[in-house]
């Protein structure tokens, strides 16, 4: 346990030291969140079921922030990892394989968590965010969807051939997502038919269900998004135990 935090530590620093990462992690969402908040600011609406442009948006921003971590910052530092042999060494260590993984992923929600603080206190403190569900939903939701997205991180890492390969792999899949899962822009303005396409994007489900949640909508009205996320984590655990190269 004693080299398991050490190693923690040691990838937390490494993690803030490394600037695109650390920017798109910690400083990306407050600028999509000052961006918006500014034009729109964060008056309650009807349109929006009594919240304001900002309440029903800052969910959205924590997914960036949870696709961002494991889609890009996750699977390209593993991918690079094993392409300079480090991953090699620390195998052969008496660290441990378990450990070496593990510490990764607790940096990814170590991160991710730092992210989403940082944003909802800024969201609180310029814009009076407002807050109806329960803090435990949130959390719950908050951490199935980071799993199962840290799961796609970890089969893109397993993948990749290269750490530049799994970057545009995940830079592949980030984009559009943001994009068009309502995360960047609320669902409720998008087209009917983007709507619907962008039903197959996990990024999709994870915005809908941490809005539910933030708005104070019970478990069973997002039953569906939660069987469909555990799924994901699942199926892409089961296919990295397969696919995941210690060497190139």
């Amino acid at each position: 346990m004693h080299a398991f935090w050490k190693l923690t530590w040691t990838e937390i620093k490494v993690f803030v030291r490394e600037p695109i990462a650390a920017f798109f992690t910690l400083v990306c969402p407050l600028m999509f969140l000052f961006l918006f908040g500014s034009i729109y600011g964060n008056r309650p609406s009807s349109y929006f079921g009594g919240f304001g442009s900002v309440d029903i948006s800052v969910p959205g921003y924590i997914a960036i922030i949870i696709a961002n971590t494991g889609l890009i910052s996750l699977a390209v530092t593993i991918a690079n990892y094993r392409e300079t042999g480090v991953l090699r060494r620390m195998r052969a260590s008496p660290v441990g394989s378990l450990t070496v993984l593990g510490s990764q992923l607790a940096v990814a929600y170590a991160m991710t968590s730092l992210g989403v603080a940082l944003l909802i206190i800024a969201a609180r403190a310029v814009y009076g965010l407002r807050f109806a569900g329960s803090p435990i939903g949130v959390f719950c939701a908050f951490s199935v969807s980071a799993f199962a997205i840290f799961s796609v991180g970890f089969l893109l890492a397993g993948v990749a051939p290269t750490g530049r390969a799994a970057q545009v792999a995940g830079f592949v899949l980030f984009f559009p997502m943001i994009f068009l899962s309502g995360a960047t822009i609320p669902s409720e303005v998008l087209p009917e038919t983007t709507r619907h396409y962008a039903q197959i994007l996990p990024l999709t489900h994870v915005v809908s269900l941490l809005r539910g949640m933030w708005a104070g909508d019970p478990w069973d009205a997002h039953y569906k998004e939660s069987l469909l996320l555990a799924g994901l984590l699942v199926v892409c655990t089961l296919i990295s135990s397969k696919t995941f190269r210690w060497e190139s």
